[in-house]
């Protein structure tokens, strides 16, 4: 078995509720397998109270949780991705920040 980490980041346009949800969720499920990380196109600036509600429900800790940019993970400096998960078909059609390491993507 591969004991390796991989790096996952989920992408929506506001990342105010599904993107932070599947972060916490594959988190929570994944057992340490994955590193996630969230992001938008168009951060709306904070977090869905009701996605926090949901994601406290996972025992995922929520004090790291905010809206951000996905250009913080375009940096040479970000985590690469070994994964790019689109979650809303606005950002699956928008074009995306080339991503160091060329990680594989999904919709």
């Amino acid at each position: 078995m591969n004991d390796r980490t991989c790096n996952v980041l989920f992408l929506c346009t506001g990342n105010s509720a599904r993107s932070v949800m599947a972060e916490a969720l594959l988190a929570t499920l994944g057992k340490g397998r994955f590193q996630t990380f969230s992001a938008g196109s168009h951060p709306a600036g904070k977090v869905n109270p009701f996605a926090i509600e949901q994601v406290l429900k996972t025992g995922y800790d929520t004090s790291n949780l905010r809206s951000k940019s996905w250009d913080e993970f375009a940096e040479p400096d970000a985590p690469h991705m070994d994964f790019i998960v689109t979650v809303c078909d606005q950002a699956a059609g928008e074009v995306c920040p080339l991503w160091p390491g060329h990680p594989s993507s999904a919709h």
